[in-house]
């Protein structure tokens, strides 16, 4: 495959550093929102923003590094890109674990309530700016594969289909808190993003993984991962 032109190059990191100036106020954000409400996916929304950051910003400094580098060695680009990869499918994974532990530490005594409409607000806004940044990113990795901005691709998927369970809870609390209902649809909210974001983390693992083993031995230095 043939390497990536300057202008591509130059596409892709603005679009990575975007996601990751975006990202940064989630947190926060969500942290805030927390505090107004009992809700536990929104605690546990809170911890998947801030593992995802993390991972967000390793694999842009990993981009950044690759792609600025006049004579990147491509063992060197295989083990670095395979490292961004794994960062994104273990943010996934341990968003996936600490929710499933919030969860069912919270089983019988969780009471919906508090002022859920920050979070749902963020939530939404959140679901509009990862749908946008998840076709951005799939439309870039079919005009040229590469490992980080696939990985990307499949991080904003995910996190656009959790939006949608996030949502989808905190509705219910806004709309009824009392009803019997509510308490498991927010339990059962939050395990069912938990196991999604287990199963994309094992995908984007696996794909990584595919990815350095096929990679050519013998290839010029600047072809990405296949």
């Amino acid at each position: 495959m043939s390497p990536l032109t300057q202008e591509q190059i130059a596409s892709r990191e603005k679009t990575l550093l975007a996601a990751l100036l975006l990202s940064m106020w989630a947190p926060l954000a969500t942290g805030i929102a927390v505090l107004l409400s009992h809700s536990t996916t929104q605690l546990a929304d809170f911890v998947r923003r801030t593992v995802e950051l993390v991972a967000l910003a390793i694999s842009y400094g990993v981009f950044r590094y690759l792609e600025h580098r006049r004579t990147p060695d491509d063992a060197e680009r295989a083990r670095l890109e395979s490292i961004a990869g794994h960062c994104v499918a273990g943010a996934m994974a341990i968003s996936g674990l600490v929710m499933i532990v919030i969860a069912v530490s919270r089983v019988g005594t969780f009471v919906p309530g508090g002022n859920v409409y920050p979070g749902l607000a963020i939530a939404v806004m959140g679901l509009g700016v990862n749908t946008w940044f998840w076709r951005r990113y799939a439309r870039l990795n079919r005009e040229q594969h590469n490992l980080i901005i696939a990985a990307q691709s499949q991080l904003k998927r995910a996190k656009s289909l959790v939006d949608l369970c996030v949502i989808a809870a905190l509705a219910a609390v806004a709309i009824n808190p009392t009803h019997p209902v509510t308490r498991y649809i927010d339990i059962i909210g939050s395990l069912a993003v938990a196991l999604y974001l287990l199963w994309s983390g094992l995908q984007a693992a696996r794909d990584a993984r595919s990815s350095t083993l096929t990679r050519p031995q013998h290839s010029d230095s600047r072809v990405d991962l296949v």
